[in-house]
Formats: structure tokens, sequence, C-alpha cells
């Protein structure tokens, strides 16, 4: 019989792959945990500076699914957990060079100067648009236009698709990144009257929409989560998976490397909680098909600046959670977070924090420029837009492969690694690329990931009987 040294491997200790770690170990099961870097969290890293605190990576969570409390509850942190203020609902959006409050109620739609007469009269039609083939793959950007009209396409989806994935809605697939869309107007055949009589059916799920759920993070930031579901682990960092085979009993061995040497760990199941770009050469020789497929997922660049600066240099009033801006404007960022709005404690005394996003699928050589270049264009920017003057401190970060894009074809990719998971008991796939990218999405992902892995041990134990 062959050696285990796990009854699980989990590749990879970003959230899904942390989360799927909490949970298994919490059933007694042996388990290994490699993680390329030095530290557990992925992308997600809070800092402190000067009294403020702010985000490398995610700067919140969406509180969609109970999976989400349940897990704090489990990881003995929901009492750090703080919501966004009762201000952070007001969201902007640039156009014509101001900053305009997104509408959050019918009379404030049709009050709005966001959007024009012809646009709103417009939207009377949603209603009677006929639903698109239920097995068709349309852009995002071809959905919206067909259903809202080209100016909601530029100034609510547009700017919200690069705040979300940093995508293009010309690429991105409707089915994939924004599959609720087309179950909306499937089932109701109208997003407006399904956003309606679906909300009844949500709340008896306890399923919340993206746009109604509460923004969430902790006192101390986002890695508070993932350092108290790393707490108690064993990870070897440092190490690299080259690797997987199939041995002829059903073993399956991950080839590792790290800086004194090569070796193997063998184990029941794999979790592969990875970046598309990294499980595609684990998995070349076993499932050359699925690789392939995972090739061909892109992740555009996106850096982040967060800046400081004394609250009487900044004329804006930052009484919202941040504002969007539409590439129609020809903007040279993304968009920008009014971090010490959204959450109590980001910066101290007479101070505010915010975190501005540059790049993404739109403009990925702006996100690729030297850190102070990065900081000096996002100077301006927040100059023009919030009328904010003298920095105290900048400090960048560049993600040079940041989100993961659900392009056209998508679906195809994700069945191809399906049927990889068929095809080779055991192994499993959780990562943001599979499932949605939130940081919602990444723990009901990896709530799915450990029932496939549990219902495969049972089988497994059940055949050995």
């Amino acid at each position: 019989m062959t050696r285990l040294d796990a009854d699980v491997v989990i590749v990879g200790a970003g959230l899904s792959g942390l989360t799927t770690a909490f949970r298994l170990a919490r059933q007694g099961l042996r388990l290994r945990v490699v993680e390329a870097a030095q530290r557990p969290g992925g992308v997600i890293g809070s800092v402190r500076r000067d009294g403020a605190l702010y985000e490398r990576g995610p700067n919140s969570g969406l509180d969609t699914t109970p999976l989400v409390n349940e897990l704090l509850a489990a990881a003995g942190i929901a009492d750090r957990r703080i919501d966004a203020e009762a201000a952070a609902a007001r969201r902007y959006i640039l156009r014509n060079g101001r900053l305009l409050a997104l509408p959050t109620s019918p009379p404030a739609f049709f009050g709005t100067r966001l959007f024009s007469w012809k646009a709103k009269l417009a939207l009377l039609r949603e209603p009677f648009v006929w639903p698109a083939a239920a097995d068709a793959e349309e852009t995002v950007a071809a959905f919206v236009r067909r259903r809202l009209g080209a100016e909601f396409l530029d100034y609510a989806i547009e700017p919200f698709v690069a705040g979300i994935y940093a995508g293009d809605p010309e690429k991105l697939s409707v089915p994939a990144a924004f599959p609720r869309l087309i179950a909306l107007e499937q089932k109701y055949g109208s997003l407006i009257r399904g956003q309606i009589i679906g909300a009844r059916e949500r709340r008896k799920s306890a399923e919340k929409a993206k746009n109604a759920a509460v923004s969430f993070s902790f006192r101390d930031g986002m890695q508070t989560l993932t350092d108290a579901l790393a707490r108690g682990l064993n990870i070897d960092h440092g190490v690299r998976v080259a690797g997987l085979r199939r041995e002829a009993d059903g073993t399956l061995v991950a080839e590792c490397e790290r800086a004194d040497g090569r070796f193997e760990l063998r184990a029941r199941a794999v979790v592969l909680a990875v970046p598309a770009y990294e499980a595609a050469p684990i998995i070349a020789r076993l499932a050359p098909d699925a690789a392939a497929a995972l090739g061909e997922i892109t992740y555009p660049p996106v850096a982040t600046v967060a800046s400081c600066y004394r609250r009487a240099d900044v004329a804006h009033p930052l009484d919202g959670f941040g504002f969007l801006a539409p590439r129609r404007e020809s903007p040279p960022i993304l968009g920008c977070l009014f971090s010490s709005s959204m959450f109590a404690g980001r910066s101290e005394g007479p101070t505010v924090l915010l975190t501005t996003f540059i790049g993404g699928a739109r403009s990925a050589p702006l996100a690729q420029q030297p850190e102070d270049e990065l900081a000096a264009n996002v100077s301006g920017a927040l100059q023009t837009y919030l009328g904010a003057r003298r920095p105290l401190w900048q400090v960048a970060t560049r993600w040079p492969q940041a989100i993961p894009q659900y392009t056209v074809g998508h679906l195809r990719r994700i069945a191809a690694v399906e049927r990889a998971e068929a095809a080779v008991p055991g192994l499993r796939f959780c990562a943001n690329w599979r499932g949605g990218v939130s940081v919602a999405d990444c723990i009901k992902s990896a709530h799915e990931s450990v029932e496939a892995v549990q219902r495969f041990l049972r089988q497994q134990a059940a055949g050995a009987a």
C-alpha cells in the first residue's frame, strides 16, 4: 500500500485555499498545504502606516451568502467584523468631469443628471425586450445594449465591470461573469421584473443580491480573515508545485520544488487553489485539455495607490463608497474608494485615506508604470476629480496578473476543467477563475470544493470496505 503524506494536499494559501483547508481540517483530515509565497493570504494584505490602515488587495467583502458569517464564527473573528458606514451606500460616477451620485431609488433615477431623459425613457421598454435564446452567449456589452441601451452601458455597466473585474464589457461573457442576469432574463423575461420578484425568493434562501448586500471588513483589515484561517494550519511556504501525476492505485502525487531541493507529496485528494496560469502547467501531463483551457484565461495588470491626505486638503465631502470613472470619460484611473469614509478606523485625526485603481483590460500599460509615476498620475487625477491637494504620503502596489477575465468561451473552459475532475478522481480546482471573483464567491466555491472532496473520500472509503 502506498504511504500517504496526507489525506488531502492543498496547493495555494490564498483565500480559496485557506478556506478549503480550514474547513477540511475541522473534519479531522490530515492536510498538507503548500504555498509558493512566503506568507499566506494571496492578494489579501492589510498594512498600517502613520495611523492609517490600507489594503494592498481587496478592500472589503460583500455579505451575499450565510456562508460568510458561518466562516467568521468558526474562525473566531465574527466580533472583529465591521460593516460599511451608512454613507457608503452612495456611489459616484464620473460624467463630463463631475462626480454624480448613482441613483438608488425610482424618484432619484428620474431626477438624476447622470442619465439623459432619452436613456431614462428608453428604460421603460426593458420589460418588453424579448429574451435571447437560452443557449446564447452574449458579451456584457451586447446584452446591455439590447436590454438597456448604450448610455447605460457607458455610464453604469462599463465602469461597474471595470470596478469588479478590471475588465472590458465588450469581451466578458454574460453567462460566465454575470449568470444572475441571464437567469433573470430567462425566468422572468425582464431584468426589472426579475429584480422585483426575485428579491422575494432570495429572502427565502437567505442569499442577497450583490447590489443590496452589506460591505464588510474587519477592525484590523481584510488580512484578519486570512490570518485567522491560516492559524493552526501546517503551511509549507516557498514551495512550488511543478506537476501532478496519478499512480496505478489512484494516489495523487504532487511534484514539489523549493530552495533546498525537490520532494513529492502523496495524497488521496489534491485541491489546486491557484491562479489558472499556475494550475495549467501543474496538470499539463495529467489533463492536457483542461490545461489548455486554463491557459486561455487572461489576467490584466492592476495597480492600487493608497493616498493619505489632510482632510482640509480635499474639497469633495467624500460622503460615499467612492467613484467609478467610465471609459467614455478617458480617465487615467478606473476609480477610487473613499476608504476612510467606508470603514471606521482607516485613518486618524484630521486625515483621510483614498484607494485608487489603475490599469485593467481598459488601460493595462498604465498599471505597469514605475511606482513614482503611478503615484504622480493618481495625485493629478484626484486633484482634478476631488480637489485633493498635496498628499501626505502614497503607496503603490502593482499586480502584474490581477483578476481573471471571464471572457466569451469561459463556460467552455470550465467544462474542460469539470471533465478533468471527473476523469481524475480526487482532483479538485478551487480559485477565483471559477464561480466568481469576489471574497464571498471564493468562500462559496471553497465550501463546494470541501463537499466535493468529502464525497470523494467517503466513496473511496466505501469502495475499500
